[in-house]
């Protein structure tokens, strides 16, 4: 009897690095762009749709819903209509803060019970081993609480003009920097036996 080796697992569909920022960046260029002519309201429904747009666009070139577009959306969608259902601007500008919360928690909670979210959020992105994962789960958690403390005072202390523009062309460049600022603990905890005693 011969054996018939079995075929190789389907490869994992992932994104390219520049569709997955013009998914990323397109809302908020569109969030500011509207804003900037008819204001804050027609603005929130622009990013509504263009949230459930990415979340499509994300489904048919992966045939999956990445975890971070599918909650980005729900918290769109459900700050947005309750936005445009009361007319108060000031609901849409603590969407980011209690976005940023959410995954906060979320990082928090499996570092208590030992789950690998960022393995979740990173969607297949990273490799690392055990400890690596820790550490940068840890600092992940607590850059999210840094930009919901920042949302927060962006909001409360400057213009809603200001907010606006903080929002569409600040939080991605903060969050690009901390990324790249985190590649040595990537590298040295990439494909490596786990490590004990590395301090954050």
């Amino acid at each position: 009897m011969i054996d018939i080796p079995a075929a190789p697992p389907a490869r994992r569909r992932t994104l390219h690095p520049g569709v997955k920022f013009a998914l990323e960046l397109g809302p908020l260029a569109l969030f500011f762009i509207s804003y900037s002519l008819f204001g804050i309201f027609a603005a929130t429904g622009v990013m509504i749709v263009a949230a459930i747009v990415t979340l499509a666009v994300s489904y048919a070139m992966l045939r999956r819903i990445p975890i971070m577009p599918l909650v980005t959306a729900v918290i769109v969608a459900l700050f947005g209509s309750l936005t445009l259902f009361y007319h108060d601007e000031t609901l849409i500008k603590i969407k980011p803060t209690v976005l940023y919360i959410l995954f906060a928690a979320a990082l928090f909670f499996g570092i208590a019970f030992k789950k690998p979210m960022l393995k979740i959020l990173f969607d297949g992105a990273l490799h690392l081993t055990d400890e690596g994962w820790r550490l940068l789960t840890w600092r992940w958690a607590l850059f999210f609480l840094f930009l919901a403390a920042l949302n927060e005072f962006v909001w409360r202390t400057q213009t809603t003009a200001h907010w606006v523009t903080f929002k569409s062309f600040g939080f991605i460049p903060l969050t690009v920097l901390f990324a790249i600022a985190q590649a040595p603990l990537m590298t040295k905890h990439e494909g490596k036996s786990n490590e004990v005693g590395e301090e954050l």
